[in-house]
């Protein structure tokens, strides 16, 4: 049985118990502890079930690389599904409950699944559920849905609160065992800014540990005191900073590295955030992220009590657990036997040391064969005996088939297959691997590492994840060419291990059927061959076919063994079978952290403008634009929305209106190659804009459709303001961003989105300029401030911005302010205009005003599909220019295809409204039996101006068929009759404008 040892424990305080439960189990553990010291410590050797045969599981790891021990904590507002015991830390009253089984964790109906083995192989469900059809709907599907997925899915909204922040540095060293703190120290001592960045609570890594067996020191030091010297030298310079419990989950273009921390996970509801999510900026990171334990492949590898020899000695030295009395430990190298030295210091058994190598010589096996302990050299084990915890081993031959040779009783098994360094960082952003044939690992390749925006190399392995395995190549490693000496490490020298990747290696179908290469999704060496057998020779088309490395521990333990014994079916070596992809993130991250702040009200916050406050305040009634709220229009006592809209309307044609346009879109482009840029960006030129100018312009994708609209201006010899429409600011200007970073990326060109900087009021009306010469200020007659142009000065006291455009075909001006003076110049608008009839207007009088004009909206008369010439607007392409975003897509058949529906006005010969959206049917039908079409209403308003209905649409040959006649079937089978017409319908001359 596994239990607390007397003494010992390097990482817990026995002085703080702790109280814990599993399964309602209370459980006791001490401050220091995860998870998993904890409940081997209290015996708990099984915590779950496998995914697809439902095995008995326990621990098998100390780490991140964990694949089987996984709870679900809390409960509540704080449960959490799918956390792993060995990087969960204890705290007070922490409830956990072990996942995958029904009815109970000893007793798992599911478990009936693992005598059904043979019926479920890899890729089973690739070949069956097919038969009979009607049992998929009814049978087959509900019971898949029922056994997909671990853990419970959390029923309430999450408790704690995450943040994001963001961070710079000259280097980010993730990892702070030895070899990571050496590399800060050199880059430290450099003057260089420095972040630390290490996953668990403490500094140090496998180092401390290992020391405690071997007596390795670091310039004559024990290894725990040179760390702490280290840690504390670090800590005291100012340019460098050390982050524990932080994890670097991917590294990507531009040294953009991804960083998950642990602030609240090992003390709950003290006010910290759960987590923190860093967005880091490293000139060089250098990933000294060691390496990871290998298990071996041999038959019942999964019963509970066999673990990794290297998590064997973590938990004795670091939490004084003890796996069990009698260990056997079986092992293909030298590395192992620092657990055995480590189990007999703490006064335990080990019952054999069984070798699969010819010959174990050296200090190390020399040192345990000193202690008394038996050495099994050539040999291996045939089968683990036990179901829920391990009984005993029967040993073999490893050269031979399987046949037993002697059995051993034992609680517990320490298996070591050598190690792999951690290269994930290090291949997230293409850097490329070696194989090496002398500790059979892939490990960095330095002549190709993942590279930056210049051509140099991003990212820097070190020590054991460089491959530098031995102690003192680790230290000398990780402190490179950095100016002073390398500490110097000393620890005892080890012979060379033996690629060994099945056990025995001549093993038949019936062991191979139990060698576990996948511990959570059941994927045994006997499912790789088959996979290979089948066909399957591409290690990606592998990995998905068994499932291999596919579950929440991606593979950390599974892959190098599953790599090898497909290569190995597949007659070839490991390099040329290759490994899987290495995607971020390095260990799963909670959606809470990626989410960071937005989340309830502020998930998407609502947007205001500066004057919103008063249009509370003024019956206004509320439209969403976007992720704005925007004026639709303002009710008095009595009114309806429909007659407030009509009224305004009507004052803005006959007097004066005041429209609150602060909203659209304002976006800052500036540099030598500004001109150049727009040119592109847009349909027109806009290079030739003369400073002091507005031109309407047209966006287009690069598949040629309409995508936005508005006015440039021309501010000076470098810069322009694009005016965009309300919902499109922030999308035109990331897509401005994505051309200029990835296509243009030479262009200098710099872009700033302004729209929430200033405020934009639209005076409109016959009475527009009036108001503004009351104010004062700036000479805005016709021959001051012609249409579309502009003057910047002061109006009325404020900075202002005048732009002479019109949406409305009315005299108008646009002022913008900066944000700040935006409520009080509306304000001084307001009382400055009651004598000239002033009345603010929303959005629906805007668009009646626009379609009276016969104006288009995107988002109305665009859809996705429609490109200008569908608009009549060929007049703001630009005929002398080679290219523009979409200029080749519009010059395909389709797009210059005769036939497509084009722009015109419609008057219902009632004078009623058309419904919106509502087709022209033409004669005939489809294929399906449905009418044919012939147009659609893109735009459908009252005009209090006309005292009608008018509507705008897209209809085949449209321009080609004015006066006609068009059905619009609706609903209840009413048919509205609408005539084709010009789609201005008010003052085509533009008189009322050019006053």
């Amino acid at each position: 049985m596994s239990t607390r040892l007397s003494k010992g424990g390097r990482l817990i305080d026995r002085t703080k118990s702790l109280n814990f439960s599993f399964n309602g189990k209370k459980l006791r553990g001490f401050a220091g502890d995860t998870l998993a010291s904890a409940m081997l410590g209290a015996d708990q050797m099984l915590m779950g079930r496998s995914f697809k045969y439902h095995r008995p599981r326990g621990v098998v790891a100390s780490g991140a690389e964990e694949p089987n021990a996984l709870v679900g904590l809390g409960s509540g507002a704080r449960f959490e599904p799918n956390q792993r015991v060995t990087t969960t830390e204890l705290f007070e009253g922490a409830e956990t409950a072990s996942q995958n089984h029904w009815p109970s964790l000893e007793f798992d109906i599911g478990a009936i699944n693992n005598k059904l083995a043979r019926f479920l192989p890899a890729g089973f469900y690739y070949k069956t559920f097919m038969f009979p059809r009607f049992a998929w709907k009814h049978l087959f599907e509900p019971v898949i849905r029922n056994s997909a997925g671990l853990g419970k899915v959390p029923t309430t909204g999450d408790a704690d609160r995450y943040e994001q922040a963001y961070g710079f540095a000259d280097v980010v060293v993730v990892g702070g065992g030895v070899a990571g703190l050496t590399s800060a120290l050199a880059a430290g001592r450099a003057g260089k800014r420095v972040l630390v960045l290490e996953q668990t609570a403490t500094f140090g890594g496998r180092a401390v540990v290992d020391a405690a067996s071997d007596g390795a020191l670091i310039d004559g030091i024990p290894v725990e005191e040179w760390v702490k010297n280290a840690v504390e030298a670090l800590e005291g310079m100012e340019n460098v900073t050390l982050r524990t419990r932080c994890m670097a989950a991917g590294l990507h273009d531009h040294g953009h590295l991804i960083a998950y921390e642990r602030l609240g996970d090992h003390r709950p509801n003290d006010g910290l955030p759960r987590h923190r999510l860093w967005r880091l900026r490293a000139g060089v990171t250098v990933t000294a992220t060691g390496a990871i334990e290998r298990p071996l492949s041999f038959a019942g590898n999964d019963i509970p009590g066999v673990m990794l020899a290297g998590a064997v000695r973590d938990y004795v030295v670091n939490w004084a657990v003890s796996p069990g009395d009698r260990t056997v430990i079986v092992t293909n190298n030298d590395d192992a036997y620092r657990t055995a030295l480590v189990l007999l210091d703490a006064g335990l058994v080990v019952s054999a040391v069984v070798d699969a190598r010819a010959q174990a010589t050296g200090a190390l096996p020399e040192a345990v064969r000193a202690r008394g302990v038996r050495v099994l050299e050539g040999r291996g084990i045939s089968k683990v005996q036990g179901g829920k915890r391990v009984t005993g081993v029967a040993i073999c031959a490893q050269a031979g088939e399987g046949s037993v040779l002697e059995t051993i009783p034992c609680d517990a098994v320490a298996m070591s297959g050598g190690w792999s360094p951690v290269v994930h960082l290090w291949s997230h952003c293409g850097g490329k691997l070696l194989w090496d044939e002398t500790y059979s690992m892939f490990r960095p390749d330095p002549a190709r590492p993942p590279l930056g925006d210049q051509g140099q190399g991003m990212a820097v392995a070190v020590g054991a994840a460089n491959g530098a395995l031995g102690f003192a190549d680790c230290l000398a490693d990780a402190h490179g060419s950095a100016e002073g000496a390398a500490p110097q490490g000393t620890a005892p020298a080890e012979a060379p291990m033996a690629a060994v990747w099945v056990m025995p290696q001549g093993a038949g179908a019936a062991l191979k059927s139990k060698m576990w290469l996948d511990y959570q999704n059941d994927v045994k060496v006997s499912d790789v061959q088959l996979a290979a057998r089948e066909g399957y020779e591409s290690v990606e088309h592998t990995k998905r076919y068994t499932t291999l490395g596919m579950a929440t521990d991606q593979g950390k333990l599974s892959n190098i063994n599953g790599l090898a014994v497909l290569s190995d079916a597949l007659g070839q070596p490991i390099p040329a079978t290759g490994t899987t992809t290495f995607r971020p993130p390095y260990t799963p991250i909670s959606l809470g952290a990626i989410a960071g702040e937005a989340r309830g009200e502020i998930f998407q916050p609502l947007r205001r403008t500066p004057i919103h406050e008063w249009h509370d305040a003024n019956g206004v009634d509320w439209e969403p634009v976007g992720l704005w709220r925007r004026p639709y229009t303002y009710l008095r006592a009595g009114e309806s929305k429909h007659e407030a809209v009509r009224r305004e309307v009507k004052n803005t044609r006959t007097a004066l209106g005041l429209l609150d346009a602060s909203t659209l879109g304002k976006i800052l482009v500036k540099g030598p190659d500004a001109g150049k840029f727009l040119d592109l960006m847009y349909t027109n030129m806009m290079s030739t804009l003369p400073v002091g100018k507005c031109r309407y312009g047209l966006m287009c994708n690069d598949n040629g459709f309409l995508m936005d609209d508005g006015v440039v201006v021309r501010l000076s010899e470098d810069s322009w303001l694009c005016h965009t429409t309300s919902g499109g600011a922030d999308r035109i200007h990331g897509h401005m961003e994505d051309w200029l970073q990835c296509e243009w990326w030479d262009f200098k060109v710099y872009t700033a989105n302004l729209t929430e900087q200033f405020a934009q009021v639209a005076v409109v009306g016959p009475n527009a300029r009036k108001l503004l010469e009351k104010l004062g200020g700036m000479d805005v007659s016709k021959e001051a401030l012609p249409f579309m142009t502009y003057k910047e000065g002061e109006l009325g006291g404020f900075r202002a911005r005048v732009f002479r455009i019109s949406f409305s075909g009315e005299l108008s001006y646009e002022v913008a302010v900066p944000a700040s003076e935006g409520l009080a110049f509306w304000e001084a608008c307001v009382a400055a205009g009651a004598e000239f009839g002033l009345m603010p207007y929303g959005t629906e009088g805007l668009h009646v005003l626009r379609a009276e004009k016969g104006f288009i909206m995107i988002g109305d008369e665009t859809d996705g599909t429609v490109i200008p010439q569908d608009l009549g607007l060929g007049w703001a392409i630009s005929k002398k220019k080679a290219d523009y975003l979409g200029k080749r897509a519009q010059e395909r058949s389709h797009m210059a295809d005769p036939e497509r529906w084009q722009l015109v006005g419609l008057e219902t010969l009632d004078g009623s409204v058309l419904p919106d959206g509502v087709y022209a049917v033409a004669e005939g039908y489809n294929a399906n039996g449905q009418r044919l079409v012939q147009g659609r209403v893109t735009s459908t308003y009252f005009s209090p101006t006309l005292g009608k209905g008018i509507a705008m649409g897209l209809v085949k040959h449209g321009p080609a068929r004015m006066g006609e006649v068009l059905d619009f079937p609706g609903d209840a089978g009413v048919v509205h009759r609408a005539r084709i017409v010009d789609q201005v319908f008010y003052d085509k001359a533009g008189e009322k404008n050019d006053v």
